[in-house]
């Protein structure tokens, strides 16, 4: 991955939902939710959000090529409150992906644990000495008459390029993901995964509130 160019997509980022404590917003695919490691990485969803919100603090993260809804603290508070519902999986989150193939059944599970691939970073793989428990629900939505598969998919557990794996692992990769699929799965304009929905309690008060963002494909 040495040889990769960030090129940041120029869509912005949406605003769904801010008060005096959150910001949830849908970030377009193609854009680090964080800066990278050298100046041609520093544009990312946090440095364009702190222009019009100058207190906006991280909580968790989207891979770069996945698009959907994530939240931000605009208090030390509530980065605390958002951080700790996301360590002790309090929240409920839900994506959208189209994968290789025809999944079959038509839901399931995947029990498989995962750890960074060293000699090949970023990439994650299945290490059952070493890895970090991870689980995955999904469901079939539709099977496409193109041969691809459109799935809900429900982690279980928030470990690095989860979902991209565990798909991966059952013979159906998400289509267009540059680290996990091949061949014709891979020849796709962008990653199909899609954070369509992040339910939480917000840090004021606790009430429940669910967000959700429109899929792009």
């Amino acid at each position: 991955m040495t040889d990769f160019v960030y090129t940041p997509t120029t869509e912005q980022p949406r605003i769904l939902h801010a008060d005096h404590e959150i910001l949830v917003v849908d970030k377009p695919a193609g854009l680090l939710s964080v800066p990278g490691k050298g100046e041609d990485r520093a544009d990312c969803l946090i440095a364009r959000l702190r222009a019009a919100y100058p207190t906006v603090l991280l909580v968790h993260r989207l891979d770069m090529d996945t698009s959907g809804v994530m939240v931000f603290g605009l208090t030390p508070h509530a980065q605390r409150h958002l951080g700790l519902q996301f360590e002790h999986r309090q929240t409920k989150k839900h994506y959208l992906a189209r994968l290789w193939g025809h999944l079959e059944p038509k839901e399931g599970h995947v029990d498989l644990p995962l750890c960074v691939d060293w000699p090949n970073r970023p990439r994650q793989h299945v290490d059952h000495e070493n890895g970090r428990p991870a689980q995955t629900d999904w469901r079939v939505l539709r099977l496409e008459a193109d041969g691809t598969t459109r799935v809900r998919l429900t982690p279980l557990t928030g470990r690095s390029h989860q979902l991209r794996v565990h798909m991966r692992e059952t013979g159906h990769p998400i289509l267009g993901d540059p680290l996990y699929a091949e061949g014709p799965a891979r020849d796709f304009p962008r990653l199909m995964l899609h954070a369509e929905s992040l339910r939480l309690r917000h840090p004021d008060g606790g009430r429940h509130m669910t967000f959700t963002a429109p899929c792009p494909f």
